[in-house]
């Protein structure tokens, strides 16, 4: 292990409210280490895609500087208003919304979106939001030793498209022996 096997407190209370609402697929601790590294990088604002019970938004404020804004969307009432309820101290703003509604707050350094929800998004509505030097994140992929990725025996156009976009430098990085992560920075 490399880091301390105690989470954050505001993990924490993620954590439990996903156990809480029958979810046990969260971002993973790996992930969210990498997540809460990867943005002490960043100034500006930083985006979620996709709150559910706010593990990722909390990973993120963790490493956050204390003057970078951390915004996260997302379209389950329920899930919206109490990850609201439960961050109300935290410097993280929830949105009852739709990924797509952060883009009025855009550009953002840093956008975390899971690979299941950015195989259903517009890919360009993605990159419109971030700045130049922004970092997007991408979790939730089965890691792959081959060229072209591989997912499910057949070829992850998701993962191939962002690795040869030409307008970012980036790295599938694998986190755990059953997920990687993908980052790209735009040019």
């Amino acid at each position: 292990m490399s880091a301390p096997p105690d989470l954050p407190e505001i993990v924490t209370r993620a954590l439990r409210m996903s156990l809480q609402h029958g979810y046990v697929m969260t971002s993973r601790t790996e992930t969210g280490r990498l997540l809460a590294t990867l943005a002490a990088t960043r100034n500006g604002t930083m985006a979620e895609c996709g709150t559910g019970c706010g593990v990722g938004a909390a990973w993120l404020r963790t490493g956050a500087p204390k003057a970078t804004r951390v915004l996260t969307a997302e379209l389950d009432p329920e899930l919206a208003h109490g990850v609201m309820e439960m961050f109300a101290g935290d410097d993280i703003d929830v949105m009852h919304a739709d990924w797509a509604s952060l883009a009025e707050h855009a550009p953002f350094s840093l956008i975390f979106i899971d690979a299941e929800s950015a195989r259903h998004s517009p890919r360009e509505e993605i990159v419109d939001m971030l700045e130049a030097g922004g970092m997007i994140v991408i979790d939730d992929f089965s890691p792959s030793a081959d060229w072209p990725p591989m997912e499910a025996g057949r070829v992850d156009q998701l993962r191939q498209e962002w690795l040869t976009d030409d307008r970012f430098t980036s790295a599938d990085v694998m986190v755990a022996s059953d997920t990687s992560v993908l980052i790209a920075v735009k040019r």
